[in-house]
């Protein structure tokens, strides 16, 4: 980078850092999701559609997206010193997480240039909701057994079957839709195709699924002979299986591309760390119990490495003997250890751990308890950890499939 460059870098950080110390809200008043899966409110909603457009709007969102396509053309650098500004100062997460995670960057690298105009700009101002239509009722983890139909009929798709978790879906504007067009292929995968699928039209429904937690941030979403534009097909028809592959590899962080921010926020290993401190265990503090601190130690050694690992990931000679490994791995590396760590939390708190949210006798007004429950969406989304242990056998060891 220049000299000019670095010195554009410099105040672009500060102003960002300036920026966020401003604007970020600390308390609207009514609990702010910990991630986009748990929006399950309108007064959530609409907080955090505000949010990211203001955040849009101010250039610290989208800055690397080309001008055209409603970024601002910088260099990939200047998104990151955004977020970290972001991150810095604890600001709420971004809403539309499917859209500026996933389907801008593949309407970036593999869109048409009409695709580009129509979608991108709504996807980063937060106009434009999207929510993801791959998992079925009797087809979860066989995504590529997706039966839901699709019928092309002139200028239209017709659509008939149901999607589930489909998060965001009742707030969404379209759909990222893997869809079967060809239920005679010799292979299943082959029969498959991906289209962006509008949600505001007649004949698609979508109903809330009331979580363990209390929330409603999933939905069940039934097509009933819906249309979608034929233009919205991504590639040729029986290509949207390799359209979807692509899709996770976004989801699961092995492509770059993002808008940039970040869409749920990790638990804080201080954080549990001061909570130990807190609680009790026989009139000492919870920290005292050897067992208790070395189950902590462990924890801030393994986010440390964690850490290190998304180091790494920016240093092409530290993955040249496995180029995917940590790509591929990262998604279960981190979910996981969410997971575990927030289920730490839970039993630090003892007994008063069955209490949730707005109960009188949570700790914390039950953040530990909805963070551990919720953890779990995660290890599901984007392929459950068991398949991305068999994903990491054999695409990273080489293992056989059998």
């Amino acid at each position: 980078m220049s000299e000019i460059d670095a010195k554009d870098l410099a105040a672009y950080s500060e102003e960002a850092d300036a920026w966020f110390a401003e604007n970020v809200v600390r308390d609207p008043g009514f609990m702010l999701p910990l991630t986009f899966m748990e929006v399950g409110t309108d007064q959530q909603f609409h907080f955090l559609q505000d949010w990211q457009h203001k955040v849009w709007e101010a250039g610290y969102l989208g800055a690397a997206w080309p001008k055209a396509y409603g970024g601002r053309g910088l260099p990939q650098a200047f998104q990151t010193a955004a977020t970290r500004a972001m991150r810095k100062h604890d600001g709420p997460i971004m809403l539309n997480a499917i859209g500026i995670n996933w389907t801008g960057p593949l309407l970036l690298d593999i869109g048409s240039e009409d695709h580009k105009l129509k979608y991108l700009k709504g996807i980063v101002s937060a106009e434009d909701i999207w929510c993801q239509g791959f998992s079925e009722p009797d087809n979860g983890s066989d995504l590529g057994n997706a039966q839901t139909r699709a019928v092309r009929d002139g200028d239209d798709y017709v659509l008939n079957g149901s999607k589930i978790w489909t998060t965001l879906g009742r707030y969404a504007k379209y759909m990222i839709l893997l869809c079967r067009t060809d239920p005679s292929a010799a292979r299943k995968y082959d029969g498959l195709s991906f289209i962006l699928t509008p949600m505001t039209v007649p004949g698609v429904r979508t109903v809330p699924i009331r979580k363990l937690t209390g929330e409603h941030g999933f939905t069940q979403t039934f097509f009933e002979d819906a249309r979608a534009p034929a233009d919205g097909l991504m590639g040729k028809e029986g290509e949207g299986w390799r359209v979807a592959m692509r899709t996770l590899e976004y989801e699961r962080g092995a492509r770059g591309g993002q808008a940039g921010g970040y869409v749920s926020v990790s638990t804080d290993a201080f954080e549990v760390l001061r909570l130990a401190q807190r609680m009790e265990r026989g009139g000492r503090p919870a920290l005292a119990d050897p067992v208790a601190r070395d189950r902590m130690v462990d924890f801030m050694i393994e986010i440390q490495s964690l850490d290190l690992c998304r180091q790494r990931l920016a240093v092409p000679a530290l993955n040249s003997d496995r180029p995917m490994g940590l790509p591929l791995s990262s998604k279960l590396m981190n979910t996981e250890f969410a997971r575990r760590i927030n289920e730490f939390a839970v039993a630090l708190t003892g007994a008063r751990g069955a209490y949730s949210v707005g109960d009188d006798n949570a700790v914390d007004d039950g953040i530990w308890t909805r963070a551990y429950l919720n953890a779990f969406s995660a290890t599901i989304g984007g392929g459950t950890s068991q398949i991305q242990h068999n994903i990491v056998g054999e695409h990273v060891l080489g293992l056989p499939k059998s």
